[in-house]
């Protein structure tokens, strides 16, 4: 289905001409490759994230992509609603989506608000803002759907070894884990939970995330741990009554892949190095505990935290401690990507195309 024919999208506006640049002519590196593109929209509570790709020999080739901390969500939590400033921010970056999908004459797209829309009383409202502002119509999903699409975009670097896999995706609002068994040559999800804490939520709910003390990071972890260990035991009944503990954690989030940059000491953030990479459990905690004794400056001038995330990652840190301590697994496999690519993935799969090269 061509994109400007698809349900949930109308055409971005246009923006007036620049001097030397037609507004209707893209620049020729952004020509359509002959496979056709698809694009893929995550808008969460933290980040708005966009994926163009096209089919590949083996799976797809990604054309282009943007990323952005929003902060949609900010002070959602205390208000039940989205702030002017929030959706401003956000509206900025789509508007940066919209055109790239329009330069790009993307075929098919779906795109997706997650939590914070979820949540927020003017929820729908903001999505009627976003189409008439930029032309994108954003569907709202519910949580099993975001925990489908996360499992089908990181199952790929689940070990094909493996018996069983936790795979989780931390996010800003929620935290979506999986329980993964190994069915034949694929894994299915046995069981499914999503939490209603992220990085963002948990911040804001214990004081904002800059200064952070021992007291203060376990509280957090307190708070976490009765959900984490009511999935645990949902996991074990479904286990015949085994304890969870699975063949290797998989985690897809920008918490795991900073804590994995900040762990292999990387000058500046490599997705190369970190998409894919192996962790030690051991060493995760050990990247935990030094953040937790580094002030929020100190934090900030990590150059795989930096000042967006210096707030944000201690909260992150947490929710990971909880999943560690209810899943216990000597190795964590880190994914840089998730939802947008299981999205890519099922729209590839629907047209036939996943997995052929053009």
């Amino acid at each position: 289905m061509d994109a400007t024919n698809r349900p949930g999208w109308t055409r971005p506006r246009r923006k007036p001409a620049v001097a030397g640049r037609s507004p209707h002519r893209p620049p020729a590196s952004r020509e359509q490759p002959p496979g056709g593109l698809y694009g893929a929209l995550d808008l969460g509570t933290n980040n708005c994230r966009l994926l163009i790709a096209t089919p590949a020999q083996h799976g797809f080739s990604v054309v282009d992509a943007f990323s952005r901390i929003v902060r949609l969500g900010e002070k959602l939590a205390q208000t039940g609603r989205l702030s002017e400033d929030a959706m401003g921010r956000t509206i900025e970056a789509l508007r940066v989506c919209a055109n790239k999908l329009r330069w790009r004459n993307v075929e098919r797209v779906r795109l997706v608000a997650t939590e914070a829309c979820r949540m927020a009383a003017n929820g729908p409202e903001f999505i009627d803002l976003v189409r008439r502002e930029t032309g994108l119509g954003l569907e709202i999903i519910d949580r099993e759907t975001e925990a489908g699409l996360a499992a089908v975009g990181a199952e790929p670097l689940v070990d094909r070894q493996a018996e069983t896999a936790l795979v989780f995706d931390i996010g800003g609002g929620s935290t979506e884990v999986l329980w993964m068994r190994r069915s034949g040559l694929r894994f299915e999800t046995v069981a499914w939970t999503s939490l209603a804490a992220g990085v963002v939520t948990i911040s804001e709910r214990f004081g904002g995330g800059v200064d952070v003390t021992p007291h203060s990071f376990e509280a957090m972890r307190a708070h976490l741990r009765p959900m984490l260990q009511e999935f645990a035991a949902k996991v074990s009944d479904a286990n015949g009554g085994l304890p969870p503990v699975p063949s290797h954690l998989l985690g897809t989030s920008g918490t795991v892949t900073t804590i994995a940059g900040v762990q292999l000491g990387l000058a500046r953030y490599d997705r190369s190095r970190v998409d894919g990479c192996w962790l030690k459990s051991a060493d995760i905690g050990a990247v935990t505990d030094r953040l937790l004794h580094l002030s929020y400056e100190q934090r900030a001038a990590n150059p795989c935290i930096g000042r967006e995330r210096a707030d944000l990652v201690l909260a992150g840190c947490a929710i990971l401690e909880e999943i560690r301590l209810a899943f216990p697994a000597e190795r964590i496999r880190v994914a840089d990507r998730g939802l947008r690519e299981g999205i890519l993935t099922l729209l590839m799969k629907e047209d036939g195309t996943y997995g052929r090269a053009a």
